[in-house]
């Protein structure tokens, strides 16, 4: 059946992968990120392979600009079926040095993003019957490294969210937390501390394409009506981590 979703952080990565490989599975999907740009390309590229999509540009940390866009969303195809809460961004750092407005960057984008997600959504479910949230964490949603405090801390909180939205929905609202480990993405690039960033060159050397990510949200999305995936990791064989 096909579903239309809404993804957030859509413009590369795992948001890129997840519109792409959707699409190509018969799904309509709605495309939102801060670099418009990068949207219409994609949603061309979709659209030319015979897909269906659609996007506008976001700001997950505004919830008047998130709310627009799942409404945007329900006026282009009628209805939204499931929110993936993609958006995300990871300047590790020590706490040392005391980068705060880094830190407030990722909780406003990592988990206010995450909460606008869900606000936004959460009434178009309820007047629909139904629902699917799922959120993007990450293997740091279970351990601390160094450096990645506050990122880490940002996921710990999608996984506390995530089950709290589970535990409170009535089983007319899905919620799946997907955890990656190491993914290739555009993360790194937001690394402005120079260990921090060499450190994750090294760790990225093993990097899982972020279609296998996709492949997982698929897994989750198209499960029958009774049934919901609560929880998924996907990491490298090759990384204990």
């Amino acid at each position: 059946m096909s579903k239309v979703i809404v993804i957030t952080g859509a413009s590369s990565g795992i948001g890129e992968a997840a519109a792409r490989l959707l699409a190509a599975r018969g799904h309509r999907v709605f495309l939102g990120a801060r670099r418009e740009d990068r949207l219409a390309r994609l949603t061309e590229e979709i659209t030319t392979a015979g897909g269906s999509a659609a996007h506008r540009r976001l700001d997950v940390t505004d919830l008047d600009d998130v709310r627009a866009f799942v409404e945007a969303a329900r006026a282009e195809f009628g209805r939204v079926d499931a929110i993936l809460n993609n958006a995300g961004v990871m300047p590790l750092s020590p706490l040392a040095a005391l980068k705060v407005d880094e830190w407030n960057r990722m909780i406003d984008v990592n988990v206010r993003g995450v909460l606008h997600g869900i606000a936004a959504a959460l009434p178009v479910f309820s007047e629909q019957g139904g629902g699917h949230v799922i959120n993007v964490s990450s293997v740091g949603g279970f351990q601390v490294s160094p450096t990645g405090a506050v990122y880490c801390a940002t996921k710990f909180a999608v996984h506390a969210l995530s089950e709290g939205l589970r535990q409170e929905s009535d089983g007319s609202v899905k919620v799946t937390v997907i955890s990656p480990g190491v993914t290739e993405s555009e993360l790194p690039d937001s690394i402005t501390d120079e260990t921090a960033r060499e450190e994750m060159r090294t760790f990225r050397a093993l990097a899982a394409p972020a279609s296998e990510i996709a492949e997982a949200i698929a897994f989750a999305l198209e499960r029958p009506a009774g049934v919901d995936v609560n929880e998924l990791v996907v990491r490298p064989v090759a990384v204990a981590a």
